[in-house]
């Protein structure tokens, strides 16, 4: 089972092209965290906007710079059935320990119970590592049923579901028709600690990139039956991953970072950062939030 929290780390670009130093640097902070590892080629990372020789590079990155006891799941789904079955067994042989593989999408009408069962045990049968199913409605406009993640929860190799939506009980029935040893994975910070509640073990946040440290304790509070204060922080995050992600979203995330410590940058284009008044914004917020920053007084 996958336990703890990851970041979907945001991809570095200077001049619009990929900075593997930075993104080595910012590895070098977090991997002085208790991070469990990493997502590479998440939304965050801006995959769609990646070729698939700087996925591969990406990964391969990654896992040299990271621990053997960080786990790395790399983002491998496309419509195509095909290509996500190539890319994730080239992901395998780069180092990868798990696929992450987004809901097919672009013929949403056909996108039902039998399609999703088809696309999944294809690739499952076929991925030489175990693969996560990526439930997230706001980006592709569908929405992967309990009743079927049950059923694809039948196969060996399929072990586990992020969950990007923000509605518990969706979260709460999936966990409650699928086996204990079925990794249920909360997908953004802001319902990390109702997720837990329902019966999540572990977290793929964005708020992780810029705050990997409050997201670990609400996780380690939670366990510690600190419930209380668990839900506290859990608060006092919700204004930050609101602006990280529904608010400015991966523009905003990589902003924050850059207050944070990190190097964020600009995401490519035809993405744009943000204006001073909006990064204004954002350092209010994390100040607001009690996270540390390199903001002058």
């Amino acid at each position: 089972m996958i336990k703890g929290i990851f970041p979907p780390v945001t991809t570095p670009f200077i001049n619009d092209e990929i900075s593997y130093t930075k993104l080595v640097e910012n590895l070098e902070k977090w991997n002085e965290t208790e991070l469990a590892g990493y997502v590479v080629l998440g939304s965050n990372g801006e995959s769609v906007y990646l070729t698939r020789e700087e996925k591969i590079q990406l990964i391969e990155t990654v896992r040299k710079n990271t621990p053997k006891s960080k786990k790395l799941i790399a983002g491998t789904g496309l419509d195509s059935i095909k290509e996500t079955i190539s890319l994730t067994n080239e992901a395998a042989d780069s180092g990868a320990d798990f696929a992450l593989i987004l809901t097919p999408s672009f013929f949403k009408s056909g996108m039902k119970h039998d399609a999703f069962l088809r696309y999944f045990v294809e690739i499952a049968e076929k991925s030489s590592i175990p693969i996560i199913i990526y439930n997230v409605p706001k980006f592709t406009g569908v929405n992967i049923e309990a009743d079927t993640v049950a059923k694809l929860a039948e196969h060996p190799n399929i072990i586990g579901m992020k969950n990007s939506s923000e509605n518990v009980a969706h979260l709460a029935e999936v966990i409650h028709k699928t086996p204990k040893k079925f990794s249920n994975i909360v997908g953004t910070a802001s319902v990390l600690f109702p997720g837990l509640c329902v019966g999540a073990k572990a977290g793929i946040l964005a708020l992780a990139n810029c705050a990997p440290n409050e997201c670990v304790k609400i996780l380690k509070l939670y366990n510690d039956n600190k419930i209380t204060e668990a839900a506290h922080l859990q608060k006092k995050l919700i204004d930050l991953n609101k602006a990280v992600t529904a608010k400015y979203g991966v523009a905003g995330l990589k902003a924050v970072m850059d207050l944070a410590g990190y190097f964020g940058g600009l995401p490519r284009s035809p993405l744009s950062g943000l204006k001073d008044e909006q990064i204004e914004d954002l350092k209010n917020i994390l100040v607001n939030a009690d996270i540390e920053t390199t903001i002058e007084s």
